[in-house]
């Protein structure tokens, strides 16, 4: 990847979700890859469905579409560093086989994310014991992620101990921002905290990689009230694309200018195809991102 540039791509969640391996299982790989290339997006992150790197590698080089990166689930508190290092090793030598940019890790010690658990009144909390283990294990991770010419994002998400902006802050304060960055996710943060501008203003250096997300407030509200699962949130409609929600992307996307981000943006919306079609949603996004953010590089550029 250029580091002169903001890459646009679209997370495979929309076609089939990792998660719930039942949902969208009929979407193949060369239909999503495909899809992507239609809605005129450069690229995606690998899904756990997808190929070893050289199956992989060929069906992106018919349609010149390249990897973000993948998501790893660490247990650096439950299993220790030492179990967590050899897994990421793994994990890193396959993303540079496909010339990934980021290795995005998330701490899924105690997370409720794939559980039936209320996720808005029953997400985990660290000891500072724990913390100390965590943010001592990422700064290692992060250093093995370099090895592979990687850089380590941490994705902030519901359900987890790392959720909301408090556990964000402490969590930058004490890694080393030479190994840890920061993955930033408009949706997970506003459905946490009600707030995704205060996040972006206040850890931009530290942010590496984007996962654009927007979410149904009416939805929002109705799933909090029934404390439902982050499953069954996700599943009612709680998360969609730019342009389909509450979400002020042209805020985002004018702060992450003006302050030349460099690297992926990621549309991601954890949905049912089913419901949602994810063609249908890309292309949506696809037009939002055209008519209402791109405008706003091509004026700061002219400015």
């Amino acid at each position: 990847m250029s580091k002169q540039e903001i890459l646009w791509g679209i997370a495979p969640i929309g076609w089939r979700n990792d998660d719930i391996p039942e949902i969208g299982k009929d979407n193949t790989l060369s239909h999503l890859l495909s899809d992507i290339v239609v809605a005129g997006f450069q690229g995606t992150e690998v899904g756990g469905f997808f190929p070893e790197p050289k199956v992989l590698n060929k069906e992106l080089n018919l349609r010149n579409l390249k990897i973000a990166g993948k998501w790893f689930s660490s247990f650096i508190i439950r299993d220790g560093l030492e179990e967590a290092s050899k897994e990421f090793h793994t994990h890193c030598a396959y993303l540079q086989e496909v010339n990934a940019s980021v290795a995005v890790v998330s701490e899924q010690t105690y997370s409720v994310q794939g559980t039936k658990k209320n996720v808005f009144a029953e997400k985990p909390y660290f000891t500072d014991d724990e913390w100390n283990l965590l943010c001592n294990g990422l700064n290692e991770l992060g250093k093995i992620a370099e090895q592979y010419n990687l850089k380590l994002v941490f994705h902030h998400h519901m359900g987890t101990g790392v959720q909301s902006l408090e556990e964000i802050d402490r969590l930058m304060d004490h890694t080393d921002p030479a190994h840890v960055h920061l993955l930033y996710d408009t949706g997970h943060i506003y459905v946490s905290d009600g707030d995704y501008i205060t996040l972006l203003k206040k850890h931009i250096d530290r942010i590496k990689h984007v996962h654009f997300k927007d979410s149904r407030p009416e939805v929002l509200n109705q799933c909090r009230e029934k404390g439902e699962s982050f499953l069954q949130s996700f599943l009612n409609g709680m998360f969609t694309v730019p342009g389909d929600g509450c979400i002020d992307f042209t805020e985002v996307y004018q702060f992450l200018l003006d302050h030349n981000y460099k690297g992926w943006i990621v549309i991601e919306a954890e949905q049912d195809p089913a419901i949602a079609h994810p063609l249908e949603y890309a292309l949506l996004t696809r037009k939002y991102i055209n008519e209402n953010l791109l405008i706003l590089k091509k004026e700061t550029v002219n400015s």
